[in-house]
């Protein structure tokens, strides 16, 4: 016997604008759009394609807490463009929907589908159990929005979550490519900043570039602008072995004279799923590497203090299944990157003051 469950009108949910409740990954407030990962000054000091990629709404996510038993999400779009080739819309336009469950831990709950463009109205999940619950919703990763509302039924209470406490309030902040962004996962809530966020309950901020993750010294500056608890640089995928030798010193000690006491991670990047066969992709993987181990040694040398490096030959896993094209991690891969990079970041935001 199946059961139709009357989906409730327009006049019966009650939206609220998240802005409302707080946006977590919005590491700069002076921004052009308010969900732009970029201060508004960065448009004349980046290049076009940074700053186009920086109005992606990458990383940001709002925590609440409802009663509900019906939720739902209402986003309008930035661009037409729901997917890419290979990446789902899940992914590229879609929302993702998290609940602490009864042993505080996140679990997934519900992804919003975006079927049209600007805007999508969809409800996530009905029928949920009764009680008070704190629910965390990730935003696209390949698109920006201009407003997310979440709906409950009339006259259900919905609110911000509570505060994280003191010594988790600095967030987790990444540097980096395509990957860094997201792609490919098929949801914004399977990326590795996403899951590595749930897992130490730390905000994170995704300063992902696809394809330009360049290590150029006016990211250096906007970077310095914040104070994470941590830095993640995470660019080689798009950078060959000479722009490595010439410019992660400089763009390190920039951010560590700004910064003297934030524990920097250096990322070799990941390695490419066929360069077993490929040789020119086995020659670039291993060429960036060699480069960033000399410009760390260097760095050291010339007296960098916690500066930390993660190896790039095991992030992916060896067995050729955690990508979609062999660069770009599936949803598989994403978990494995998590857990490599939990056994840098796990130690620094133990100490993290």
């Amino acid at each position: 016997l199946a059961v139709v469950t009357p989906s409730l009108s327009a006049q019966e949910i009650a939206w609220t604008d998240i802005r409302t409740l707080g946006v977590e990954g919005r590491g700069f407030e002076k921004t052009k759009s308010y969900f732009d990962r970029l201060p508004a000054t960065a448009e004349k000091l980046v290049r076009r394609p940074v700053w186009t990629l920086s109005q992606d709404s990458a990383g940001m996510c709002v925590r609440f807490v409802t009663t509900a038993t019906t939720l739902h999400a209402r986003w309008t779009l930035r661009r037409s463009r729901l997917a890419l080739p290979h990446m789902p819309a899940t992914g590229v336009s879609g929302v993702d929907l998290y609940v602490r469950d009864s042993k505080a831990r996140w679990r997934w709950l519900a992804c919003g589908f975006p079927r049209e463009t600007p805007t999508n109205s969809v409800r996530l999940v009905t029928g949920i159990s009764e009680g008070r619950r704190e629910y965390m919703l990730y935003l696209p990763l390949y698109n920006g929005v201009t407003s997310v509302e979440i709906g409950v039924p009339e006259g259900t209470s919905i609110s911000k979550a509570p505060a994280r406490p003191e010594s988790h309030l600095k967030p987790i902040l990444f540097y980096g490519t395509s990957i860094t962004q997201g792609a490919c996962a098929s949801r914004p809530g399977m990326t590795h900043l996403a899951i590595l966020g749930r897992r130490y309950e730390r905000p994170v901020i995704n300063l992902g570039f696809s394809g330009n993750g360049h290590m150029e010294i006016e990211l250096a500056d906007l970077l310095s602008q914040l104070d994470p608890a941590v830095y993640v640089l995470d660019c080689l995928p798009n950078m060959n072995a000479q722009a490595v030798a010439s410019r992660v010193e400089p763009f390190v000690q920039r951010l560590r004279k700004a910064r003297p006491k934030t524990p920097i991670v250096l990322v070799e990047g990941r390695r490419y799923a066929d360069s077993f066969l490929v040789d020119s992709k086995r020659k670039r993987n291993e060429g960036n590497w060699r480069a960033l181990a000399v410009a760390y040694k260097n760095l050291r040398r010339d007296g960098v203090q916690r500066l930390h490096y993660l190896p790039g030959a095991d992030l992916l896993g060896d067995d050729g299944e955690a990508t979609v094209d062999s660069s770009h991690p599936n949803d598989l891969g994403f978990m494995r990157q998590a857990e490599a990079f939990s056994k840098v970041l796990g130690p620094l935001l133990k100490t993290d003051r």
